[in-house]
């Protein structure tokens, strides 16, 4: 199947530090690659791939100084996968909503996972306006404040299964915290928590320009008003292995409707439990006992690290090996792909083939 995957380009395909999105459309993009699929990756010019790099900038958007305004560059993007669309049986969009009313004739062969919040109210409108457009979910929950639209499934995030290799036995003696510093990932309440246990934190962490106030009002002074907390700051891929896979667990006390997480099945796959408010795909994601505690307060949290030894870390492990690896994550979207009511394998080459021969026959 000849495959176009359009990434964002706020960071290359993988990132070199932060960035949920990329790194998803990346381990799809390779795996597929692995399977045979003839893959053109859509993104920024600094990305690596095993399939046909399609650069759209030269580097990502957020290592570019010069950059303001991200949607020229994307639009940019969108008009040269438009111009490109009939190489493609099937398009798979990761950049939001941006391309709809571009791809909306070819519909019936794309495919768009919704990778962010979908509660805002400014999204209705939208979303009602192209109901014809086939969406994906990356779970369940995500999709509650949704009006009718056309799903063409849900498929949650899954990665390489030997990326993040299991440690069975942890050196470190800490909890662990690793996203973003932002309100709704509530660092705060991890601080809170650590205190609590009276155990160290360790804070693995980007911040945002958008969430520097609240950086600087709010988690810098926690930071100095408690000595059992480490800011490391943003991490790579091989530093992440080391820093989850040896922590006790991993802090996920959210207070928003979470998409995915995908920090949870990375801790997972290093057999790392999930100490997680119940809150977005939470329950979808983490199985209470087994890879993880769910939990409703600040007091549960600090009741859960207690238990932690309750939990068999080759279980936790086990859980991310059956339902959270990137063959599943890509068989769910093959399954999907090979749905679309416009998708027919070889397809495209049957339609370069007849635009050579239109333009022969004008000749």
């Amino acid at each position: 199947m000849k495959i176009a995957q359009i990434a964002p380009l706020a960071e290359s395909c993988p990132p070199r530090l932060y960035g949920g999105t990329e790194r998803i459309v990346s381990y799809l993009t390779e795996e597929l690659v692995a399977r045979g699929h003839d893959v053109t990756l859509f993104a920024s010019g600094d990305s690596i791939t095993a399939a046909r790099l399609a650069p759209c900038t030269t580097t990502a958007l957020r290592l570019d100084p010069r950059v303001r305004d991200p949607i020229p560059y994307h639009v940019v993007m969108l008009d040269e996968v438009r111009r490109r669309a009939d190489e493609f049986d099937v398009l798979h969009f990761h950049t939001d909503l941006l391309h709809f009313p571009l791809m909306r004739d070819i519909a019936d062969r794309t495919v768009t996972t919704l990778h962010g919040r979908l509660d805002l109210p400014d999204l209705q409108p939208f979303y009602r306006a192209f109901p014809d457009m086939p969406l994906v979910s990356i779970s369940r929950d995500q999709r509650r404040p949704m009006p009718p639209v056309n799903w063409a499934g849900t498929v949650h995030h899954g990665l390489p299964r030997d990326m993040l290799p299991f440690t069975a036995k942890p050196k470190g003696d800490y909890l662990a915290f690793l996203g973003r510093i932002s309100p709704e990932k509530r660092p705060d309440r991890a601080i809170e928590i650590a205190a609590a246990a009276g155990l160290p934190l360790r804070i693995a962490a980007k911040v945002d320009e958008a969430d520097r106030a609240y950086w600087d009002n709010v988690i810098e002074p926690m930071l100095r008003a408690h000595d059992n907390v480490e800011f490391v700051g943003e991490i790579n891929e091989s530093e992440k292995a080391v820093f989850l896979g040896n922590a006790k667990a991993l802090l996920f006390p959210i207070d928003w409707p979470e998409p995915f997480g995908l920090v949870m099945i990375e801790a997972m796959s290093c057999g790392t439990p999930v100490i997680a408010f119940n809150c977005g795909s939470v329950p979808e994601v983490i199985e209470d006992g087994r890879s993880g505690f769910i939990v409703d307060d600040l007091r549960g949290a600090v009741e859960a690290v207690k238990r932690l030894d309750d939990l068999d870390r080759a279980q936790v492990r086990e859980t991310f090996e059956r339902r959270f690896t990137v063959e599943r994550m890509a068989q769910d979207y093959l399954a999907i792909y090979r749905g679309l009511p416009g998708v027919r394998p070889q397809r495209a080459q049957l339609r370069l083939a007849d635009i050579d021969f239109e333009v022969q026959a004008v000749a």
